[in-house]
């Protein structure tokens, strides 16, 4: 068995774990670190794919799509982890809400509207001082 047959299946592998990990686990965080893994075991295949013969040269283009990829996936985990914040803060929960969702998230979800309007209050003195005046009279 060659290098390139063992950086392949070891490609395979990983990218099995990291898709195992994606269906398995419900909450969000560890659906991102799922997906970091799946693309780390695809630039492992791009990279096994670029065979080096010693007297020819080698092919770049799996080499330009594993540094593209790398760009690509950390754009993906910079955008995913930014969803994951505001889906934590609607839901107060950091999985994905099922039928089978717990209870308590409506509530939280609740307070956590309040919340922004009272932090909307503290950021615009002037719409709370219209507040104030409109309770009081």
């Amino acid at each position: 068995m060659s290098q390139f047959q063992i950086y392949g299946l070891a490609s395979v592998l990983i990218f099995s774990i990291g898709l195992y990990g994606f269906i398995v686990h419900p909450h969000l965080v560890r659906k991102i670190l799922a997906m970091n893994i799946m693309s780390s075991g695809i630039f492992l295949l791009l990279v096994s794919a670029a065979r080096r013969d010693m007297h020819a040269i080698p092919d770049p283009v799996p080499h330009a799509m594993v540094l593209t990829g790398i760009v690509v996936s950390v754009s993906m985990t910079a955008f995913a982890l930014a969803l994951t914040r505001r889906v934590v803060a609607a839901t107060g929960v950091a999985a994905l809400l099922w039928m089978d969702a717990p209870v308590e998230a409506a509530p939280i979800a609740a307070r956590n509207d309040e919340h922004s309007r009272d932090l909307d209050r503290v950021a615009d003195p002037v719409a709370a001082d219209r507040d104030d005046i409109h309770l009081s009279v």
